[in-house]
């Protein structure tokens, strides 16, 4: 068996995340018949098949699952040794995947990026950050595809190490001539009264509330259901509905929009974000950097 480069490697990662080879070549900037070419080179070198093709794309065969653990494992190696080496020769280097939820990157995670690469000791280093699901996010950082994530801390978090991050609290985001515009807090058995407008039904905020309702023997009638705060703050406004937001992000939307943000009385309403990652030790410099640098605004 000849040598297997990284290069194969990485695009046959590539591959198997996209499952399908169209979409990897046009992330990797590389013709989909050199990735085809390679990877076939993979299978004759190694004498396996490694991806079932059909119509609908490609996935991997169950020789390609074992190749796929041990190519991930071989990068991020790669990576650190890269990052470790570098950190000798007077500054970090390296680029930190991250992946978080809606919320967090709606609230503060980008400023405290964006403050974290000013820093003259982190200016080589490159942050990726990508918007996930919860539970893909945590899905995800077990597989090694990302390295860090911030998410909510109600989400199965075991496999995981996780660090202390910013936290934040609930809000109903009401037009401004509601019934419940002006009131210290509400509860949110009062909100099921009135239509609501939503996050997709696989977001933890949206699963977190169907329950809170099922206790309280109610159900939510969503007008309309949006992909995002800024969408849901716009439909407020529009008089379609109420809907649960984070009260962090409403500030700019009660100018803006004339939207009332009024707090949510309820104890699930109080959330902590955290900072995940399979082990910290195993981190590469950059990407320990970052969290010791997030973990330092979890008081604020």
């Amino acid at each position: 068996m000849r040598d297997i480069d990284l290069k194969t490697l990485r695009l046959f990662v590539t591959v198997c995340e996209h499952q399908n080879i169209a979409r990897a070549a046009q992330e990797s900037h590389i013709e989909p018949s050199a990735i085809s070419k390679r990877i076939a080179q993979l299978e004759t070198s190694l004498g396996v098949p490694l991806l079932s093709r059909s119509r609908r794309g490609v996935e991997p065969t169950p020789a390609g699952i074992a190749l796929l653990e041990h190519a991930r494992s071989v990068l991020f190696t790669m990576e650190r040794i890269a990052n470790d080496v570098a950190a000798f020769g007077g500054g970090l280097m390296g680029r930190v995947s991250i992946c978080a939820s809606a919320s967090a990157i709606a609230e503060a995670l980008l400023d405290d990026i964006a403050s974290f690469m000013r820093e003259p000791a982190n200016q080589n280093i490159k942050v990726d950050v990508e918007e996930r699901l919860s539970h893909d996010l945590v899905r995800q950082l077990r597989e090694g595809v990302a390295s860090v994530g911030v998410c909510w801390d109600s989400v199965d978090l075991r496999g995981l190490q996780h660090r202390a991050y910013r936290h934040d609290r609930l809000a109903l985001a009401v037009p401004a001539d509601h019934p419940f515009a002006g009131r210290p807090s509400v509860s949110f058995e009062e909100s099921l009264d009135f239509e609501h407008v939503g996050l997709p039904p696989a977001t933890a905020v949206h699963t977190m509330l169907q329950r809170a309702a099922a206790q309280a023997g109610k159900t939510m009638s969503y007008r309309v259901i949006v992909s995002s705060f800024d969408a849901a703050f716009r439909v407020v406004a529009a008089g379609l509905g109420i809907s649960v937001v984070p009260m962090e992000v409403a500030g700019t939307y009660r100018q803006a929009l004339g939207v009332e943000a009024v707090p949510l009385s309820d104890a699930f309403a109080k959330r902590r974000f955290v900072v995940c990652f399979r082990d910290f030790e195993a981190l590469q410099p950059a990407a320990r950097r970052l969290v010791e640098h997030l973990e330092t605004r979890a008081a604020r």
